[in-house]
């Protein structure tokens, strides 16, 4: 009796020993849900590719976790009802890990079903990576425990961006032209409250709020802008309504600084191209001439695809999951979300932190300007001949900002 119980005990431990290290050779399935089709669906192409990639870059023996991870695409429209059926679809077909990025109503959608889902259906918890959806109410008041984001929100970008432009003696008067949702109210209203307090002689000249993804010529609101004599252009806009409104500033011929979150998202680059060399600036966590194995990850996307990766916070993502799962030795989206709280791992720019408070990643800032590609930059973006130089990098501690997330985690 007393043999038998030991020979159990020993293989009980044998059986944990087994199951901890179980992660090892497991295939981890990631839904991505983002336009695929719609006005943004190019940009939703290039960021499933980019996603696939960074997946196939780092499975196995690349992640310490030793996991293979598959990303499949599922189109919800960009919008927030679309994605309630997306995520419906993919839970129903197993997926635990869900990301999605290309708006904050898609965003806060998925965030609050993956809430009620998970309070429903312990045992079989999702976890939401949120790699570009910036409302920075995600972090802050509609905070939740499931929800991990990857990106830097809008507050983030705007303390780097407002602290840069501070220096800038000729900036005086400012256009403020964004899409009518909360990621567009909130660029406005977070820049407006940063330059007033860095640089309270700046004048706000003019403010436009547009139907986003509606607007088919930008013409009229460029003549907005050559009106109000303003000095430079502040916007948040992304994809189409991006490249169009470049389009109609081509067009016109109005030649202006400009102040931009998203200018290296698809088809943009081709527009200013077309525009010649101008001061085009871009806050955001990376650049296109990063060396290293980002930089080659990078040229070999562009020589898979001849389309360009500029989503790292797919690298990120990747990278941040595979830390865990080793950490938590499960793929268990259970365990995993309590590894990933507070989790630091090494990027393609120092160190980058989960922060446990509001699951906001902490990372550096770089502002970027368009210029001719050069001996040092030589990245052309999409094969124009012109790339984003990064002209100042800030450490993370710059662009944090607080967050208000009373974080109720699982009993």
């Amino acid at each position: 009796m007393h043999f038998a119980v030991k020979s159990l005990t020993v293989a009980s431990l044998l059986a944990c020993a087994v199951a901890a290290h179980a992660q090892k050779g497991e295939t981890v399935k990631i839904a991505f849900m983002d336009p695929l089709s719609g006005p943004f669906a190019n940009v939703g192409q290039n960021q499933l590719k980019s996603w696939q990639f960074a997946a196939e870059q780092l499975s196995g023996a690349k992640n310490p976790a030793g996991v293979t991870f598959q990303v499949v695409g599922f189109d919800n429209k960009g919008s927030p009802q679309e994605s309630l059926n997306t995520l419906k679809a993919a839970i129903d077909q197993g997926f635990r890990y869900v990301t999605q990025g290309n708006g904050s109503g898609a965003g806060l959608a998925i965030l609050d079903a993956v809430a009620k889902h998970n309070e429903r259906n312990p045992g079989k918890e999702v976890i939401y990576l949120n790699y570009a959806a910036v409302d920075p109410a995600m972090t802050n008041e509609k905070c939740d425990y499931w929800h991990f984001r990857l990106d830097a929100d809008t507050t983030m970008k705007m303390e780097a961006l407002t602290t840069f432009m501070k220096d800038q003696p000729k900036v005086k008067n400012i256009y403020l032209l964004n899409q009518n949702y909360s990621h567009g109210q909130q660029v406005a209203k977070y820049f407006k409250e940063g330059i007033a307090r860095k640089r309270p002689d700046v004048k706000i000249v003019g403010e436009d709020l547009h139907p986003i993804g509606q607007v088919k010529d930008f013409a009229p609101y460029v003549a907005k802008i050559k009106q109000s004599g303003a000095d430079t252009i502040v916007t948040g806009n992304w994809g189409a309504d991006l490249t169009l409104f470049v389009k109609a500033l081509n067009d016109a011929g109005l030649k202006l600084p400009m102040y931009t979150y998203y200018s290296q998202v698809t088809g943009t680059p081709t527009a200013l191209a077309a525009g010649g060399e101008g001061e085009v600036y871009v806050i955001a966590y990376g650049h296109a001439n990063h060396t290293g194995e980002i930089g080659q990850m990078a040229a070999a996307f562009k020589k898979k695809f001849n389309d360009d990766y500029y989503t790292f916070a797919t690298y990120n993502g990747i990278n941040l999951l595979g830390a865990a799962m080793a950490k938590a030795k499960s793929t268990n989206p259970v365990q995993v979300a309590k590894a990933l709280e507070g989790l630091s791992v090494k990027s393609f720019a120092g160190e980058v932190t989960m922060r446990k408070t509001d699951h906001q990643l902490q990372q550096s800032m770089f502002v970027t300007k368009w210029q001719k590609v050069d001996a040092k930059n030589r990245y052309s973006v999409e094969n124009t001949g012109y790339t984003f130089v990064p002209i100042k990098q800030m450490d993370p501690y710059v662009a944090s900002t607080p967050t208000s997330c009373q974080m109720k985690r699982p009993s």
